[in-house]
């Protein structure tokens, strides 16, 4: 199994980048220092030329990596969506019940993100807590046509599509499937923001009012 997982490659689509950050050591340390630096200083104050004295380079190498930050978090954003995709087919593959299946990707795409030894170089943790906080800043721009007919949110969309087969094995005539699917994905990110900033208008900030728990009974309650 833990061969198996040391094989994944998160693929990202290419027009995202100028030079794949996975093919070099340099390339590996501006994502590894990145995440940790936009976790610690928000995406707002962060910059390359701050990155390029994390990893002890020049801001110049870091542009023949990415054309500006905006592309470098847009990678981030496709490489977390491509982990998420990778857990989500691993997890559910297996399960013939269309009920515990469904769940199971619920629990996935919701539950408190732990790190994943099997890509020594990205913390998950710290990314996940990058896309709390900064994940729809990867969308709403004014390029967003523009970039989403270039592909840039090809994982993004594909497990919210993924999500929607799920919910459709579990009810086939239920017509919101990806409304549904959409909300649970970016529900979940915000589910997460409110209770770490916004405790007074959530009821997820405790053990047992998660946001995993929350978003179960919503569909059980939509989808019986």
């Amino acid at each position: 199994m833990d061969r198996l997982y040391s094989n994944i490659k998160i693929e990202i689509p290419e027009k995202i980048f100028i030079k794949d950050p996975e093919s070099s050591d340099l390339g590996k340390r501006i994502i590894e220092k990145s995440i940790l630096l936009i976790n610690e200083i928000g995406f707002e104050l962060f910059t390359f030329k701050k990155l390029g004295n994390e990893i002890d380079s020049n801001e110049s190498s870091i542009y023949r990596y990415f054309e500006n930050k905006h592309k470098l978090l847009v990678y981030l954003f496709s490489w977390y969506w491509g982990w998420i995709e990778y857990r989500l087919v691993f997890e559910t593959h297996h399960l013939k019940n269309s009920t515990e299946k469904l769940y199971t990707a619920i629990r996935v795409l919701t539950q408190t993100i732990k790190e994943d030894s099997n890509f020594s170089h990205i913390n998950e943790i710290r990314l996940h807590q990058i896309m709390i906080k900064e994940n729809s800043k990867t969308y709403l721009t004014n390029l967003v046509d523009t970039e989403n007919a270039e592909g840039y949110f090809l994982i993004y969309k594909r497990v919210v599509q993924r999500l929607s087969e799920m919910v459709l094995e579990e009810k086939p005539n239920y017509e919101f499937a990806l409304s549904l699917s959409s909300t649970i994905v970016e529900g979940a990110l915000h589910q997460h923001f409110l209770k770490t900033h916004f405790k007074s208008i959530t009821d997820c900030d405790a053990e047992e009012k998660r946001p995993s728990l929350f978003f179960t009974e919503l569909v059980q309650s939509i989808l019986s």
